[in-house]
């Protein structure tokens, strides 16, 4: 990626980590607002709901005691007394009466010496219960009541009782409804009608409408529901009350995101500089993993794997490193370095122990490279090694230009190197691509090998990777042995080779000298006790 484009990235990631914190705060401040103020809203409808529901349960209550016991006699003396039981036992209902028509007969505060006309119902319900919603006694002109009336016995409540709550905020509309009518028998402020059809087949709802947030909840009980709605400036408040908290963290979170987008920007475009640098100073270094005979045990050749040591003393992984060159043009410089290193660390071994081979890392840049070959014969020469001492480990993607593959393959297996193709399992090369190249090893990826033994989806992968081994006649070498468990299972199965920590870490050049020294020992003491 050039200077520009990862400033460009950079400052478009900037500006989103600035904005995307704070977008979020306001958000969740608009979220936590609406949902505060929906429970409040709710709260004031499940309230009147409430209260709607345990005076639908007294009036059922008393109705159904007198229509049982006073029907024959409904103002009698028995079933007055009856009556005022009941009024004065109740906490919602103000009067019990008996009608005849439109008029009240008799009742529990005027017994029988007064009969009042209550006009007719307003609605009737499927239930045979009949309603009255603004009723008004001489006694008491200036207040309204509602009157239900079933099988001729009539509750009188107070209008506004079931709508008695919220007193401190008087700015709120309430209402309970009977879902057979559109008028409502209570109502606070003002409330819309249609606002029951939001409810659905829903228990309770809470949404939006004009100026105002609206709590529409339904009873179980009875063909009623309660309405509250909220003026809009409530959740407008809440809002920036949330807001207030919110967006400072938001401005917070964005000032550290951006500062780590733009440090992690200056240390991408630094990078390159870095390794240009680390080729100048020598800062690359090699470390030897050893590849051992999973039959003998006997160490066969190490994988030779490059690392990077700061002045500071920190490592720097390959994995951070080698995909910057790839990308800066800097990974061919990086092989004739390895090869460098090869030819200071290796001179004389591989003369002296023929059969055995060091494998390097190559890159796509290197199969391009027209002073590739001249480069490895150079560093044989140096090393006093044959081709066949050295082994080119590539990748699957590495391998897909079709054409540069082939032909490049083919020029190097002429010469006399071995070839690799290394963490196979983890790319897209088909079988028959891979058959068409001139390939001597094939290296199973680690994640296979880890999951030898699992019940990991990709446990029996390993399986079907040795399948296409042999089908192309390669040879194997298992990447990431740590345990004997993996290793009787790959030896089984016919895995040659085998390199991992069960078998050493990666080591200085001097470690694999010492070791290859004590196996030549040993296997001269063996010969000499032959």
């Amino acid at each position: 990626m050039s200077k520009t484009a990862v400033v460009v990235l950079s400052l478009l990631l900037a500006m989103a980590g600035i904005g995307a914190p704070i977008w979020f705060a306001i958000a969740q401040s608009e979220r936590q607002g609406f949902e505060a103020v929906s429970r409040q809203a709710l709260a004031y409808a499940r309230d009147i709901l409430l209260r709607s529901d345990e005076t639908g349960a007294q009036i059922a209550v008393g109705v159904d005691r007198l229509a049982r016991d006073h029907a024959a006699a409904p103002c009698s003396p028995a079933s007055i007394d009856a009556m005022r039981e009941i009024d004065v036992g109740s906490s919602y209902i103000q009067a019990v009466g008996y009608l005849r028509g439109d008029m009240l007969v008799c009742s529990s505060f005027a017994g029988q010496s007064s009969q009042f006309s209550l006009g007719p119902a307003d609605y009737r319900t499927a239930n045979a219960a009949s309603f009255r919603r603004n009723v008004r006694f001489p006694f008491a002109p200036q207040r309204s009541f509602i009157v239900i009336e079933r099988n001729g016995f009539a509750a009188v409540i107070h209008k506004d009782l079931p709508i008695d709550t919220a007193k401190s905020e008087p700015d709120v509309s309430l209402a309970v409804f009977s879902r057979q009518s559109t008028t409502p028998l209570s109502v606070r402020g003002h409330i819309e009608p249609a606002w029951l059809g939001r409810l659905g087949k829903a228990r309770e709802a809470a949404f939006v409408d004009g100026e105002h947030l609206v709590a529409v909840v339904r009873s179980e009980h009875y063909l009623t529901a309660a309405i509250a709605a909220v003026p809009l400036r409530y959740l407008r408040e809440r809002t920036s009350d949330v807001a207030r908290r919110l967006v400072p963290v938001g401005l917070a979170a964005g000032a550290l995101l951006t500062l780590a987008i733009l440090y992690l920007a200056r240390e991408q475009m630094a990078l390159p500089a870095a390794v240009r640098s680390a080729l100048r100073r020598e800062e690359l270094f090699l470390l030897y993993q050893p590849v051992v005979d999973l039959q003998s045990g006997r160490w066969v050749g190490v994988e030779a794997l490059l690392r990077w040591r700061r002045p500071n003393g920190e490592i720097v992984s390959p994995e951070l490193f080698i995909p910057i060159a790839e990308q800066h043009g800097m990974i061919v410089r990086i092989t004739e370095r390895v090869l460098e290193l090869l030819c200071k660390e290796a001179a004389g071994l591989l003369a002296a122990h023929p059969g055995f081979h060091i494998a390097i890392n190559v890159s796509p840049a290197d199969f391009h490279d027209p002073g590739f070959l001249d480069g490895l014969h150079a560093a044989l020469r140096g090393m006093g090694a044959a081709p066949g001492n050295l082994i080119l480990e590539v990748t699957e993607r590495g391998l897909m230009d079709p054409d540069v593959a082939r032909t490049t393959t083919g020029v190097l297996r002429r010469n006399g190197f071995a070839l690799a193709i290394d963490d196979f399992g983890t790319g897209y090369s088909s079988l028959a691509y891979l058959e068409s190249l001139e390939l001597d090893y094939l290296k199973i990826d680690r994640s296979f090998i880890e999951a030898i033994g699992t019940e990991a989806p990709t446990s029996q992968v390993v399986q079907h990777i040795i399948a296409i081994a042999r089908d192309l006649d390669l040879s194997m070498v298992a990447e990431g042995i740590e345990s004997e468990a993996q290793a009787e299972f790959l030896r089984a199965r016919g895995v040659q080779y085998g390199q991992g920590w069960l078998f050493g870490k990666p080591m200085p050049f001097a470690e694999v000298v010492a070791h290859m020294r004590g196996q030549a020992a040993v296997q001269a003491m063996a010969a000499n006790d032959a």
